[in-house]
Parts: structure tokens; sequence; C-alpha cells
């Protein structure tokens, strides 16, 4: 959706899967992927260096998204204590989240300015567990609570270079993270949450609530 609207893409990922993405063909040339461990400050910095090396600029919507971090720490009708592994999603979604953030920051505020003297954005992929976290959801809500927390003071901080930073919380979508919730439990959920429409979201609604974000000036 980036690509085909003029935009260029890298796809910073640990799962090598991301490189199967069925991409146009006449659009291959803009998009790139690059393996990344986000919570990494080497492989963070050669993520943003393929973005500038490959497309010359960073400017955005750089869309922080962390998929399959989650571990659900609940088993049915038994008490049982959270595993430090569930603090995972704080690592990925929040702590990665804020390393990206300082390294394209520095890319960005590089970069040449537009007529209006914006430089880039950053676009924060939260959740409603930030809100509304579930049991079971302490970590992975507490890093989606953290990435709403920082935005505001993020965005104070960078405006000085021109740069942009907000935040999405979607609801329930479609993603490869939730794709590993039984399809029972899926259901539930939807139906527990969604008055209208029923069902999960269409990822391409999130990428799509993320662009016209960015486009529209605050």
């Amino acid at each position: 959706m980036i690509v085909a609207g003029g935009g260029n893409v890298v796809l910073a990922d640990v799962n090598a899967e991301g490189r199967r993405w069925r991409w146009r063909r006449n659009l291959a040339a803009r998009r790139a992927f690059v393996k990344t461990d986000v919570t990494d400050e080497a492989s963070g910095k050669a993520a943003v260096a393929a973005a500038v090396e490959g497309f010359r600029r960073l400017a955005g919507p750089g869309q922080l998204r962390r998929h399959r971090a989650r571990r659900k720490d609940r088993r049915q009708g038994r008490a049982r204590t959270h595993s430090l592994a569930s603090c995972g999603a704080i690592n990925i979604n929040l702590i990665g989240s804020f390393n990206l953030t300082r390294l394209a920051a520095e890319a960005m505020s590089k970069g040449t300015p537009n007529a209006e003297g914006e430089r880039g954005v950053i676009v924060y992929t939260a959740s409603v567990a930030a809100f509304d976290g579930q049991i079971g959801q302490a970590a992975y809500a507490a890093s989606k609570a953290g990435l709403a927390a920082m935005t505001l003071p993020i965005a104070r901080e960078l405006a000085r270079y021109g740069i942009r930073v907000m935040t999405i919380a979607p609801g329930v979508f479609e993603t490869p993270m939730v794709g590993q919730i039984p399809a029972r439990h899926r259901r539930r959920r939807s139906a527990r949450r969604c008055r209208f429409r029923r069902g999960l979201g269409a990822r391409r609604n999130s990428l799509r609530l993320s662009q016209r974000s960015s486009a529209t000036p605050c």
C-alpha cells in the first residue's frame, strides 16, 4: 500500500518469512527486507542504514510494528505466576521501538526538509490493550501503554528537527501474532469487543489508518 502510493519500504523483522511477501513486479525496486532484531543496537543501525543507502533518505511514515511478541500467561482453571519470559513483549514492543526511534530520528534529522520544514514522521502502533488490558496481558499491555506514554515527550523533543511523532491504537486485528491464538478465542474476543462490525480488523485497514494519520498535518 505504501509502495503503491509512491513510497519506499524497508521491512525490518526478525522473522525471515518477510522475504516471501508478495510484491507487484513493477514495484519490487522500491522495497527491501532486512532481518532485524529491534532490541539490538547494531541490528537496528543496519536496518536504518539500509533504508538510507537504498533509498537515499529516511522520511516516513516510519511505522513501528512488532508482531509475534505476546505470550499469554494464563492457564484455564489454574492459577499460574507470570513467567519472566513474558517480559519479552516489553523488550520488543517498547525497548525495541525506542531503539529504532532514536536511530531513525538521527537519520531523519540529517535529511532535507520539505516546503513545510518537515523531515519525517514516526507512527507507533500501540493497541487497545494499552488502555483496556485483559487477564494474561500484563506485559503486553504495559509495552503498548509505554508506547502511548512516550509519544508526547518524543514528539516534543523531535519537533525542533521537523519530525512528527504519533501513535495509533487499533483494536483486535488479524496479524501473525493474533493468528497464534486459537480460533475459538479469537471469535470470542472479537464478539465481546466489537459491537459493529463483527470480526477481526484487516491489516490493510490498520496500515491505511497509519498512512492517513501521517499524511494529516498536526
